[in-house]
């Protein structure tokens, strides 16, 4: 099953596609490593940044999304606008989606370390959080 870990960013969703095939992870390369939304006021923008995505997915038959979970008060709470972003990803038809918190990626790593150092991987150093939150899920 392909597999998009993403982090979402201030007014960007980060991206990481990850598939498991016979306890084997594979990170097939892709046109793009990240989605931006300009501006979050306008139904316009909100509505295109979502058919960006939701074609993404289609064209590389992600069935499943991962969202690394943002608290929603405290010091680390996500913004307006990262909660926006969520929804519209939440939304996209044909596509599982699937929070997961800090706390169960640190514990899935724990339980399941990283059979590859990051550096190794190929991914850009920002797409990191994306790829562990995919692991995290992916991982049994």
């Amino acid at each position: 099953m392909r597999t998009c870990g993403i982090e979402i960013k201030g007014s960007e969703a980060i991206i990481c596609l990850m598939t498991l095939n016979n306890g084997l992870f594979e990170l097939p390369d892709c046109r793009q490593n990240r989605f931006a939304l300009s501006k979050d006021a306008d139904q316009q923008q909100m509505r295109h940044f979502q058919f960006t995505v939701a074609k993404f997915l289609e064209d590389y038959q992600v069935k499943q999304l991962v969202i690394k979970e943002r608290p929603q008060k405290g010091k680390f709470a996500g913004g307006a606008v990262g909660f926006k972003i969520e929804a519209a990803l939440q939304l996209i038809a044909g596509c599982d989606c699937t929070l997961i918190s800090a706390t169960e990626i640190k514990e899935k790593l724990k339980r399941y370390p990283l059979p590859v150092d990051f550096k190794d991987t190929g991914l850009k150093v920002f797409q990191e959080t994306a790829f562990l939150a995919g692991y995290a899920f992916l991982a049994k």
